[in-house]
């Protein structure tokens, strides 16, 4: 691996880590219609994922079944592994919400009872992928990179302002340091591991499913008046980059 080769994955991982440290400091995104540089992340991590990330693996899928037994055929599962990190995620997320209402209500304090804590697991093991996924991707090259990194720094934003608004004091105290530290492990794992191509397409997949799902719960809920326009911007705006490189 060369120097340059090195040094990117380095430098993204910090700016991927800042944006957890540093992002609570961007007061203009705490508003009533929802930001409309969030919808915007939103749309164009979205994008990423149905113009880059799925075609990506089907075509892998696609080179794996050509030498794949009968037995671990993929191209037709790509989809199924997208929607098993989209349901995954749904589900903790109903977890934690139905945990810390029962929590709320019975006068208790939700962070010392675990939720908390669970939340934020579950992102730790997201960005420890993301992070490996810095070094490790379906198509290599400092473009297929920085594309990548752009799409997970502006995911990035939508998911810290979702977990800060939602834990409050906590998140702001240990969450954001948490998320930030696990870019790092993921990426020092990627030095030390290399996965065959076929788990790397799952993981892939998995992100996929985890990326849709944790853009729209942010997008939908009708208290936060979210903003479509900003988010089809997103996604048009990030489409049209992709199909041009």
């Amino acid at each position: 691996m060369s120097a340059l080769s090195t040094l990117f994955p380095i430098a993204f991982a910090l700016g991927l880590a800042l944006v957890h440290l540093f992002a609570g400091r961007l007061t203009f995104l705490d508003v009533i219609p929802r930001s409309r540089w969030l919808s915007l992340s939103g749309g164009s991590a979205v994008a990423y994922v149905f113009v880059h990330i799925l075609p990506e693996i089907q075509s892998a899928g696609t080179d794996i079944d050509q030498t794949a037994s009968l037995l671990v055929r993929f191209e037709h599962h790509v989809y199924l592994i997208a929607l098993l990190g989209f349901t995954g995620f749904y589900g903790i997320e109903q977890y934690v919400r139905k945990a810390k209402a029962r929590s709320e209500d019975e006068g208790g304090d939700a962070e010392a009872h675990g939720v908390f804590w669970v939340h934020i697991g579950t992102f730790t093991l997201y960005n420890v992928l993301i992070g490996y996924l810095l070094l490790h991707r379906e198509e290599s090259g400092v473009a297929s990179l920085a594309i990548f990194f752009v799409a997970m720094a502006l995911h990035f934003f939508v998911n810290d302002y979702g977990l800060r608004e939602y834990h409050g004091s906590a998140y702001r105290r240990y969450g954001r340091w948490a998320l930030a530290a696990a870019v790092f492990a993921g990426l020092g794992l990627g030095y030390v591991v290399e996965v065959s191509e076929l788990l790397l397409a799952v993981l892939f997949a998995l992100l996929a499913g985890g990326i849709v799902l944790n853009v729209i719960k942010e997008e939908l809920p009708a208290e936060r008046k979210s903003r479509f326009w900003a988010f089809l911007a997103g996604v048009v705006g990030y489409t049209a980059l992709l199909l041009s490189i």
